[in-house]
Order: structure tokens, then sequence, then C-alpha cells
């Protein structure tokens, strides 16, 4: 098993996408599979990770991680050192838009999150998977990374993160815009440019990407793309070897900071 490994991994590019069970996570697990990549299926409970995974097919790998959690991190970066060695792609898609275990409309998040009356511990468990869980699991595969010729990240971000467009008064994007949810995106972000400015020098690229308004378990399924159109921005983002580092896109083209 163990030359068997060692042989594919000479040939094939390893990817990890967090997050990727369901929704836009799984649909770019797909995609790279289908595009010879070996692909990590990152999700909380190992269970759901490898029933995506048998449905993705051979190329697919079920890995427990929880991006709250340091140890799940560790444990899933010693595995895919053991297992492969490096790391060519990881696709930071892990998010969640709030603290609850029930479903919420895009309605219902906003009535909750703005500043005036917004949850600290909403704010910090939110905050926990979408702007920490990131800074935690790009760090631990950053050696990983460091070994591919060819390294990149890409965080799945969202065009409510945009500073530019909360501020411009006609912006659509003004009235949705919260603590909770909305912020931890400006925040990684920020989170993003200060990675591809460290990484740049080792010629590691780390790029944001919107999917846009897409239907997923973040708006109640409320959004108006259907998951294929939603994961095509990243899914392009993250096969593109030759792409330029420190950008910030989306379904329609590059977005403002």
């Amino acid at each position: 098993m163990e030359n068997q490994i060692e042989s594919t991994a000479n040939n094939q590019l390893i990817a990890l996408v967090t997050g990727a069970n369901q929704g836009v996570g799984n649909e770019i697990a797909k995609a790279l599979a289908a595009n010879g990549y070996i692909v990590y299926v990152g999700s909380r409970k190992l269970e759901n990770g490898e029933k995506a995974a048998a449905e993705i097919g051979e190329n697919a790998r079920a890995i427990q991680l929880d991006v709250t959690q340091q140890q799940s991190i560790t444990a899933a970066a010693e595995r895919i050192t053991n297992e492969y060695g490096r790391l060519d792609l990881l696709v930071n898609n892990a998010g969640i838009s709030h603290g609850g275990t029930s479903p919420k409309s895009p309605e219902e998040l906003m009535s909750t999150g703005r500043a005036v009356n917004v949850s600290l511990d909403e704010v910090r468990t939110v905050w926990e998977t979408n702007v920490f869980g990131v800074i935690a699991v790009t760090q631990a595969m950053l050696p990983l990374l460091r070994k591919s010729t060819a390294a990149r990240i890409v965080n799945v971000s969202s065009g409510l993160g945009s500073l530019t467009w909360i501020s411009d008064p006609e912006c659509w994007a003004r009235e949705h815009f919260g603590i909770v949810y909305a912020a931890s995106k400006t925040a990684l972000n920020a989170v993003t440019v200060a990675f591809a400015l460290e990484l740049e020098k080792e010629n590691i690229k780390v790029n944001a990407t919107s999917p846009g308004y897409t239907a997923t378990a973040l708006n109640n399924f409320q959004g108006t793309d259907s998951l294929e159109v939603g994961s095509r921005e990243p899914v392009r983002v993250a096969l593109d070897t030759d792409g330029p580092t420190g950008g910030f896109t989306g379904p329609e083209g590059p977005l403002p900071w």
C-alpha cells in the first residue's frame, strides 16, 4: 500500500478541501477529482465525509477535520504527511453563517447580526470557523504546501465582505452587512492578503474567491445560483496553477476589497 501511495503521489496532484461533504466545497472536491487530483474531503463528521468521498469516486479520501479544533487539524496534517508527503492545493471552504444548529433565512441572519444588537458569543462562534479556522489550517498545512512545486491556497469568501461595496450607498450589499457573517468574510479577505504577501516570496499563491449568491445551507438554500454555477469560480481559481496571487474574484470577474 505504501509503495502504491508513493507511486500515486509522484504522478498526481494532492488537494485538501475543508467543509467538502456538502455544498460548494463538495462541488469543488468533485471537480478537482475529475481533473485528476487526489482530493481529501474534509468533514467535521467523518461519516459524512466518507459518504461524500464514496460518491465522488476513487480519487477522493475522507478526512476528519474540524477547523475549530487544533487537535483535529494537526491529525489531518499528519495523515497527509504520512500518506503523500506534500499538498499542492488547499481550499479553505468550511464556513458557517450563524452559531445555531437550525437553518436561518437571510432575513433572520440580518436581524440578529447588526452591530447594535449582535451577540458576542455568536460573533466568536462564526469567526472561529470563518477566520481563525482558516489561519489555523493554513499554518498547519504550510509545511506540506512548501513541498509542492506549484502550491496554491484558495479561500472561499463572499462579496458581502467587500468594504468597497459596503461603502457605496448605491450598492445592494450595504443593507446586508452585519458583524457576524459578512464582517467575518471581510476579516478573511484581510487574512488572505496577509498570507499572500508573506508567501509570495516562496511562490505560494493565495487568493480569495466568492461563489456568488449560491443556494446552500449558509442561507437556508435561498440563494439564487445553483451549486454548479456557484462552484465555477472557486474551481477555476483552484485549478489555475499559473494565475496571479493576492486576488479577490467572483463569478463575474475581479471584486474590490
